[in-house]
C-alpha cells in the first residue's frame, strides 16, 4: 500500500461560534483574520508535509479550494513547486500529488499543463497529477461559471491538457470554451508521454466512469462518514470495474482518511476532540448544503444515482451540527492509540480494497507541536504495517511514478486495457 500525508491549509484561530453566523466557502469577513496567524498556518503546514516526508511517506497530497479559509490554497502548484525543490534538494523520494486542480473552473487549462509539466521537471519525475471536476461553490459562485458548463469544462480542458503534454509539435485547439492558433508547452513533463493521473470525486458514476475508460486512479475523500458513503461510492467503483471486465487491483483507488493517533485511546480523545470539532464545524461543515450541490452542476448519471438514494451524500452540508462522537462513529475520523488506529484502517482499506491512503493528520485547529506529535507517532507506529498491506498479491501499481516504483502502462495500452484488452 502506498501510504501519503494529507494537508490542508486553514485558518485555526476563529471564534467558538463562528459556524453559526458565516460560510466558510463564500463570505467569511478577513476582518476575522489575524495576518500573522494566516503565515504561521502557511509554515506550519508545507513545514508538516516536509517532516512527513523526512520520515518516509510515500506521497504528500494536498488539494485547492480558493477563497475558501478551511484551505487557502488558491493553486496547488504553488505547494507542489516549493515541496517539488525542497524533496529533491534534500533526495527524498517522495510523490508530489496535488490531488486538486480544479479543470472545471480553470479558463487557462494550458497554463495548468504547463505548471504540472514544470513540477515534474523540478521533482525529476515525481508528479501525480490530480484534477477534480470542482466544488460548485468554487467553480460557479466563486469563479462565475455557468453551472451547466462545469462538467464540460472539465472534460475539453482535461482532453487539452494531455494532449499538449503528449504531443511533441504545436498543434491547433479548438474547442467549446478554448480556441488556441498553437498549442506548444515548454517544458513538457520529465514523465512520458504523461504523470500518473488521478480524479477526485464523491462517487459520481459519470466521474468513475472516465477515470475507468482512460485508466486514470480514483480518489473518494471520507467527510462525510465512511462508514455510510463508504458501501455506496466503493461498491458502485468495484461494480464498474467488473462490468469492464477489469482486475480489482487496489492500486486504482486512493482514500483520504483524518487521523489521530497518540499513547492511548483516552489521550488520543483529549488531545484531537477540539481540533476535529474545529475541522468540520469551522471547515468543510460550514459549507452550506445548496452550494455543495447547485443544480445542473451534477451529471445525468450523478443525478440518477442521488434520486435511487437521496442518502448519497451522506451527511453533506449537515456537519457543523454533528458532534464528535458521532463523528467517529460515522468514520469521518479514527481516533486512537497505535494498535486502534492501524485496526481500524486496516478494517476499511481491507473492505474497501484501497490501495492508496492519504491520511490528514494536521488538520482543523491543531497547532504545530500537536501535528508534528501526530506525523511522528503515525510514522513510527503505523505506517510499517500498512505499507506490508497488498504485498501479498500480485498487483503492479500502474498508478505511481516510476521513478518512485510504479509500473506505468504506455497510454495507448492503458486506454486499451481500460476498455477491456488487458
Amino acid at each position: 500500500m502506498k501510504v501519503s500525508a494529507f494537508a490542508q491549509v486553514g485558518y485555526r484561530t476563529f471564534p467558538e461560534d463562528f459556524e453559526h453566523h458565516h460560510d466558510s466557502s463564500v463570505d467569511t469577513p478577513w476582518r476575522l483574520a489575524d495576518p500573522r496567524e494566516v503565515r504561521a498556518a502557511f509554515r506550519d503546514y508545507l513545514d508538516g508535509l516536509m517532516l512527513a516526508a523526512r520520515l518516509g511517506f510515500d506521497g504528500l497530497v494536498f488539494t485547492e479550494h480558493a477563497q475558501a479559509s478551511y484551505d487557502m490554497s488558491a493553486n496547488p502548484s504553488l505547494t507542489a513547486s516549493a515541496l517539488a525543490y525542497a524533496t529533491e534538494s534534500e533526495g527524498i523520494e517522495v510523490a508530489i500529488f496535488p490531488a486538486g486542480r480544479s479543470l472545471g473552473k480553470t479558463r487557462e487549462p494550458v497554463r495548468v499543463a504547463e505548471e504540472y509539466a514544470a513540477i515534474d521537471t523540478v521533482s525529476g519525475g515525481r508528479l501525480v497529477a490530480g484534477f477534480p471536476v470542482g466544488l460548485p461553490y468554487d467553480a460557479c459562485l466563486n469563479n462565475g461559471i455557468p453551472p451547466i458548463e462545469l462538467r464540460p469544462r472539465f472534460d475539453e480542458n482535461l482532453e487539452l491538457i494531455l494532449r499538449a503534454w503528449r504531443e511533441d509539435t504545436p498543434f491547433a485547439w479548438n474547442g467549446t470554451f478554448s480556441q488556441l492558433p498553437s498549442v506548444n508547452i515548454w517544458p513538457r513533463p520529465q514523465q512520458r508521454p504523461r504523470p500518473p493521473v488521478w480524479l477526485t470525486g464523491i462517487g459520481n458514476p459519470a466521474t468513475i466512469q472516465i477515470a475507468l475508460d482512460r485508466d486514470f486512479g480514483f480518489n473518494y475523500f471520507s467527510w462525510f462518514g465512511i462508514k455510510a458513503t463508504g458501501p455506496r461510492v466503493f461498491d458502485r467503483f468495484w461494480e464498474l470495474v467488473d462490468r469492464q471486465e477489469l482486475p480489482r487491483n487496489p492500486y486504482r483507488l486512493g482514500l483520504m482518511q483524518v487521523v489521530g493517533v497518540a499513547d492511548s485511546d483516552a489521550e488520543a480523545v483529549r488531545i484531537f476532540k477540539p481540533h476535529v470539532e474545529y475541522l468540520f464545524h469551522k471547515g468543510p461543515g460550514a459549507i452550506k448544503a445548496e452550494n455543495l450541490a447547485i443544480p445542473g452542476t451534477i451529471s445525468l448519471q450523478g443525478l440518477q444515482a442521488l434520486m435511487r438514494d437521496p442518502s448519497d451524500m451522506g451527511i453533506a452540508g449537515k456537519l457543523r451540527t454533528v458532534s464528535f462522537d458521532e463523528l467517529v462513529d460515522m468514520g469521518s475520523v479514527i481516533i486512537g492509540s497505535p494498535s486502534t488506529v492501524l485496526e481500524r484502517i486496516v478494517e476499511v482499506v481491507r473492505r474497501h480494497h484501497v490501495g492508496n491512503l492519504h491520511v490528514m493528520l494536521q488538520f482543523g485547529s491543531m497547532p504545530r507541536h500537536a501535528a508534528a506529535d501526530n506525523i511522528g507517532l503515525f510514522a513510527a507506529s503505523v505506517l510499517p504495517t500498512l505499507r506490508g498491506l497488498w504485498t501479498d498479491e500480485p498487483w503492479e501499481h500502474h498508478w505511481w511514478p516510476g521513478r518512485l516504483g510504479g509500473r506505468p502502462v504506455p497510454e495507448a495500452a492503458s486506454v486499451r486495457a481500460a476498455r477491456g484488452g488487458r
